[in-house]
């Protein structure tokens, strides 16, 4: 775990979430008894994670979008003749779920 010193380095609102983040999976961890590895793992994930977060939100300022819309907010009874029940699950990849979970698919070999 951090000490003050190492702490009061992390400056800003984004150094304090960050420290709040850490401490509170190092406290996870001692609670869970996760093992040194096994926690340095899930901190470079969680550090991996916030990176692209970060990433995406300046990709999105620098491209100006006047807002981030989702494919939720697509208004289908525009264009009628895109079939709502089979983009949804298309968007969500169930498709490829279905493929990992079961094994079988165009990824997989056959069992």
């Amino acid at each position: 775990m951090l000490n003050d010193l190492q702490a009061s380095k992390l400056t800003g609102t984004s150094g304090l979430i960050a420290l709040l983040g850490v401490r509170r999976l190092a406290s996870q961890c001692a609670a869970e008894g996760i093992s040194h590895p096994d926690y340095l793992l899930r901190l470079a994930q969680m550090e991996l994670t916030d990176r692209h977060q970060r990433m995406v939100q300046r990709r999105v300022r620098a491209a100006r979008f006047p807002a981030i819309k989702g494919l939720y907010t697509f208004d289908f009874s525009a264009i009628p003749s895109v079939n709502q029940p089979l983009v949804m699950p298309l968007a969500r990849c169930e498709c490829f779920a279905r493929f990992i979970k079961g094994n079988v698919g165009p990824f997989y070999p056959r069992a």
